[in-house]
């Protein structure tokens, strides 16, 4: 993820914690740069993390142009982070297993992460009124305060997030989970779509991770687009929530899985897309975000170019074995 910083305050704020802490402190950087951040991800070929690389590992392009990186950590970064949880009435008999995979996520945050809890069915819900680290707390919300069973509005929530992430400073991510496809029961014209969330979540830095369950935990499958809209059947009813009949057009049905556009939308933002084929490997995979969150390298460089405009980069190591996870692009604003 990235973001044009402007004062060393917030330079602080986006790549170190606090010394209180107890968590190394990031590089020191002129008041007088401006920094282009990006967080990466790093795996080998078996997908286990990469911890170990160094500063001359890495090259940048913006825009197809080399850059000298003038930033370079690989401590442990703080996040402010907005966890969603699907509530969709397909997702009932998982509702457990859901609930202890959040629970698995935070007892993995770390002393400066910061969390809100979401759910969203017939409406979406993030609570509590603002960023805390106690983690209790979290957990009291994830047993006693998630919204009842619903349809699938996945694309407002995650809208609704990146509103409560505005504010905040530093490394902000968006983790969502979800058994369907993007299914509101709205019919005003006023729902937000992938391109939506994508463009706000490029353009403001905040990155996306997901998690999707497959398998055989859904209906037969919607006709329509790649977002499950033009397709009016039960399944856009409240009751059969993210999963449910679409209209029919003579071919063989098929069973939905979660909605294609969220390996889109964590792979612009560098974030990360895990999708499950059972529900008892939620817990596991939770913590892998955390643990992920945790490990990855904070660089930056000085643009040479605010010109206002979205400028494509590209991050890679000197290692073609392994695979590196970044966003795609950034806003070059003043």
């Amino acid at each position: 993820m990235t973001r044009i910083l402007s004062c060393i305050g917030v330079l602080c704020a986006a790549f170190g914690v606090a010394a209180s802490a107890g968590q190394p402190q990031p590089p020191s950087f002129s008041t007088a740069t401006r920094t282009v951040a990006v967080y990466a991800t790093v795996t080998d070929a078996r997908g286990r993390l990469v911890t170990d690389l160094t500063r001359d590992d890495f090259a940048i392009d913006d825009n197809g142009k080399r850059q000298t990186l003038t930033l370079f950590s690989n401590d442990v970064q703080p996040i402010t982070l907005v966890m969603l949880l699907d509530r969709s009435s397909s997702m009932q008999p998982n509702f457990d297993l859901e609930a202890q995979g959040a629970e698995a996520f935070v007892r993995a945050m770390g002393p400066g992460d910061k969390a809100r809890i979401g759910s969203f069915a017939n409406e979406i819900r993030i609570d509590p009124d603002d960023f805390s680290s106690d983690r209790d707390a979290l957990l009291r919300i994830i047993r006693h305060d998630l919204v009842e069973p619903g349809p699938t509005p996945l694309w407002n929530a995650v809208d609704r997030a990146i509103d409560k992430l505005l504010v905040e400073q530093g490394r902000r991510v968006v983790l969502v989970f979800t058994d369907g496809v993007d299914r509101p029961l709205n019919f005003m014209n006023h729902n937000k779509s992938l391109k939506d969330v994508t463009k706000r979540a490029e353009e403001h830095d905040i990155m996306i991770y997901a998690i999707g369950l497959a398998g055989d935990n859904g209906m037969p499958g919607r006709t329509g687009d790649r977002n499950g809209r033009g397709a009016m059947g039960p399944g856009a009813i409240a009751g059969l929530g993210g999963r449910g009949l679409g209209g029919y057009s003579g071919r063989q049905q098929e069973l939905e899985g979660p909605d294609e556009g969220l390996p889109k939308i964590a792979g612009a933002t560098g974030g990360g897309y895990f999708e499950l084929k059972s529900p008892a490997t939620l817990a596991s995979t939770f913590a892998r975000v955390a643990d992920e969150l945790h490990h990855q390298y904070a660089l930056g460089f000085a643009p040479e170019k605010l010109d206002g405009k979205m400028h494509e980069l590209a991050l890679k190591t000197s290692n073609t074995q392994l695979t590196v996870r970044a966003r795609k692009r950034y806003l070059a604003s003043r």
